[in-house]
């Protein structure tokens, strides 16, 4: 149905559609900046002697593509970082998100293959969300004892 200005329902709708999707976009966005800077202040938690890669490193896994691979090293330097500062404190602590960061990346990864990814998505963003926490809470744990 058109309207004598060339103006159709659909094109509010899809005006609409677009709308919503930058705003979803750019949500997406703040939450991942959020969580980097969260990853980086964890590194900043760790003395620069123990740190297996500088904290800025993180903010590529903004890179789109570079991050599937990125992730895994950030997740083992990461882990690496926190447990020998762990050790140099002379604190408790295991793991160190090791497993379940492990699962996030590679969860990611098959998050690509067709059919899988429903499945491997949501699986993902659970472990995405549990290592984000594990990870803060060392963080935490090392901010109390400064």
């Amino acid at each position: 149905m058109m309207t004598s200005h060339g103006f159709t329902p659909w094109m509010f709708l899809t005006g609409m559609g677009v709308l919503f999707a930058m705003i979803v976009g750019l949500a997406l966005l703040v939450v991942a900046i959020l969580y980097l800077v969260s990853l980086m202040k964890t590194l900043n938690a760790v003395s620069p002697a123990n740190r297996k890669m500088s904290p800025g490193l993180v903010f590529l896994l903004l890179i789109p593509f570079f991050n599937l691979v990125w992730n895994f090293f950030v997740v083992l330097y990461i882990r690496d970082s926190l447990k020998a500062e762990f050790e140099t404190r002379g604190l408790e602590g295991s793991g160190f998100g090791w497993g379940v960061g492990l699962a996030m990346s590679i969860l990611a990864v098959v998050s690509l293959v067709p059919f899988l990814s429903l499945l491997t998505s949501l699986a993902g963003f659970v472990c995405w969300i549990l290592y984000w926490s594990q990870i803060t809470g060392f963080r935490h744990r090392l901010e109390s004892v400064s």
